[in-house]
């Protein structure tokens, strides 16, 4: 494997530990503080006091570095420690001590790893085929895009203040073991005769109200991948609701505007990304001829997996639910440093692989893996869960003590159990999926799940699973092994559970379970407890999640917004684009105007000169508001004037920025505008609040 670059900022982890000591200090609103705890991947548990740190792993990508890294923060600062694997390919450690967050990202950081964006309203850890690089039937080795997209994408303006979270895949070839359908945007590569590209998906989503992706681009060639991914999340970012956050996922726009619509929209802003980016070095991999072969599907293999290199493997490694203890990470660690194996990776079904192991390497290992309590994949143990109840805000049902009693029986089915409906472990996209809710019976609030049949979350031949009856916590077990012997008698040799779900229809699934889901009043107290519980099942209210409740300052989003469309100056200035360089600068002022009129409790107004009149008339300094109405002349004139001189133009917007943000800063210290305001000489004027 390629050296992996070190994604860590030591600065921005001392600005952390600096707001850190002063909300402990009580100097720091909890709100600002969250924000900025969010952005850093530190989110608040059910239990006070601890936090879940949330390490981001592009590709699920790992070596015997960062595996020893995450050992050691998980021995020092998880009570249990145990580390565990999510859906997304992160590494997430709970009940981690908040005064000791700081400590922890620093450590990770020494080996080049970063929680930046794990959490919070901004592009998650990016997905990708775990077999990337190595899949006999990739065209491409989709790591080299991975890369770009993470360089380009991470700590960048556009991406720090969305309305909701943004998740990604990648995958190498229309197999799209990565799950393109369910992602907010997917990335497939593809061929178009000798051309080679991408297709390019946006829209899919589960939790709230499932929603598979649409194609908005049949093919794009390599060199348009950032301009066009950078236009899908700058439409989320422009249009999604702000205001009801449960309607903010991107899935929401194709709705609002209809696939075809969108796809109007996002041609719009695909022709403004490609022109502003077209001087961006753009990540290039190397393209093959595709050979035959398995295709792994969702997840990772389960079996060992003869790589496109001759004579070596991939090894599956079975991460139960999930969950590995700091000792077995850390042996791992060792042991593939003893073997000289450097490529190990974690996968959407929460497992890891281990990628370039020698045939004649694969006994040894697998029997040193084992002295470490690591085993390979065995038929049945196909379960995912997410943390639910346990450690989780939202979580409703205790996912965690239901999952471990579930099989997916000799066909090994995909078993996938959600604590809440907001999805975490993706239960619409497996064979079998549940998540928890509550449903009041007879008066009395009963543990249920919600059952999902035949879902596969790849766009080549997959869909959302179809949904079945909620059925009590305590008979879940019992229904699904119900189904699955249903499938075992009744399905054609070499059908896949989904063909034969999708073959079923939802009625099948109502009436053969329709006698677990009713409730007599005489069973209500067998069914009042949850798996795991002592007591009568109860949902605890806890306010929400964070990245869903968090306060959006708009001041900070307008100067983020702002920045942004710098960004887009600066490219087009490059290119001698003046003209297009004077919009993204009109553009930035508005932005910074209007929400300083807001601010400031002004009226509303869009246009530069009515902008202007709202400041006339607040407590603002007049030179400020001014100068704002100086640009409108100047900027009508860029692209007639000479080069130098439009140039000037820039720099004084930039000051003028800089200057309104000392000034925001100045009425609200607690605003973070850190990564969001131009270069200035130092000495650019200081406008005191004292000024106004």
């Amino acid at each position: 494997m390629a050296q992996l670059d070190s994604l860590a900022d030591a600065s921005e982890i001392a600005h952390y530990e600096e707001a850190l000591a002063r909300y402990l200090d009580l100097e720091l609103d909890a709100e600002r503080f969250t924000a900025l705890r969010l952005q850093q991947g530190v989110y608040g548990q059910r239990q006070e006091g601890v936090n879940m740190v949330r390490i981001k792993l592009p590709g699920g990508r790992l070596d015997p570095a960062r595996l020893a890294a995450i050992a050691e923060v998980a021995e020092k600062y998880v009570p249990q420690q145990v580390a565990h694997i999510t859906t997304r390919q992160d590494v997430q450690l709970h009940h981690v001590p908040l005064a000791e967050t700081g400590a922890v990202l620093r450590r990770l950081a020494e080996d080049g790893v970063t929680t930046r964006e794990a959490c919070g309203n901004t592009i998650r850890n990016i997905t990708t085929c775990p077999l990337a690089g190595v899949c006999p039937r990739e065209h491409t080795d989709v790591t080299k895009h991975l890369d770009g997209a993470v360089a380009h994408f991470l700590r960048n303006p556009l991406n720090q203040q969305m309305p909701r979270k943004f998740k990604v895949s990648f995958s190498g070839c229309e197999a799209d073991c990565a799950q393109g359908l369910i992602h907010d945007l997917g990335i497939v590569a593809t061929r178009r005769g000798d051309k080679t590209g991408f297709t390019v998906l946006a829209g899919g989503g589960l939790g709230h109200k499932p929603h598979e992706a649409i194609t908005v681009a049949e093919f794009i060639e390599e060199q348009d991948l950032l301009p066009a991914m950078e236009a899908v999340i700058t439409l989320h970012n422009k249009y999604s609701d702000r205001s009801k956050r449960a309607k903010s996922r991107i899935k929401f726009l194709v709705d609002r505007f209809g696939e075809a619509g969108f796809i109007e929209r996002f041609n719009e802003e695909f022709a403004r990304t490609k022109a502003a980016l077209a001087g961006k070095a753009a990540p290039r991999g190397e393209w093959r001829a595709a050979a035959r072969g398995p295709v792994p599907g969702p997840g990772a293999p389960r079996v060992f997996f003869a790589q496109k290199q001759t004579g070596l493997h991939v090894v599956p490694v079975a991460a139960p639910l999930g969950q590995l203890k700091s000792a077995q990470l850390g042996g791992l660690a060792a042991l593939l440093g003893e073997y000289g194996l450097d490529d190990v990776r974690t996968t959407q079904d929460q497992n890891l692989i281990v990628l370039n192991v020698p045939a004649a390497q694969i006994s040894s290992l697998t029997a040193r893996l084992a002295e470490l309590g690591l085993k390979t994949p065995q038929a049945g143990d196909n379960v995912v869960a997410c943390p639910g109840s346990s450690t989780c805000r939202l979580g409703i049902t205790a996912s965690m003590h239901v999952a471990p009693k579930l099989s997916g029986g000799r066909h090994d089915l995909r078993i996938r159990v959600s604590g809440c409906h907001n999805g975490c472990a993706q239960p619409e996209s497996g064979d079998i999926g549940i998540y928890g809710e509550g449903k009041r019976q007879h008066g009395k609030l009963i543990p249920h799940y919600q059952m999902y049949f035949g879902g596969d979350g790849t766009s080549a031949c997959g869909s959302i699973a179809l949904k079945g009856p909620s059925i009590p916590a305590a008979r879940i077990e019992q229904a699904i092994l119900r189904v699955q012997k249903a499938y075992d008698e009744e399905c054609v040799e070499g059908e896949r559970f989904f063909g034969w779900a999708q073959r079923q229809g939802v009625e099948r699934f109502q009436s053969l379970l329709a006698d677990l889901s009713q409730v007599s009043r005489f069973e209500l107290a067998k069914l009042a407890r949850d798996h795991g519980d002592a007591t009568d099942f109860r949902v605890v209210s806890l306010g929400g999640g964070e990245c869903a409740s968090a306060t959006d300052v708009a001041i900070g989003r307008a100067f983020f917004d702002a920045a942004h469309e710098r960004a887009y100056r600066e490219a087009f200035t490059f290119q001698r684009k003046y003209e297009d360089a004077a919009a993204c600068a009109e553009a930035q002022l508005k932005l910074v105007g209007e929400g300083l009129a807001g601010f400031l409790g002004g009226g509303k107004a869009k246009e530069l000169a009515d902008i202007v009149a709202v400041l006339r008339g607040l407590t603002f300094p007049q030179e400020l508001a001014e100068r704002l109405n100086g640009f409108v002349s100047s900027l009508s004139g860029i692209g007639l004037t000479e080069e130098e001189a439009t140039k000037r133009v820039f720099a004084d917007i930039d000051r003028w920025i800089a200057e309104v943000a000392v000034f925001c800063q100045a009425r609200d210290p607690q605003l973070d505008l850190r990564g969001a305001l131009p270069a200035v000489p130092a000495a650019a004027r200081k406008i005191e609040l004292a000024a106004a």
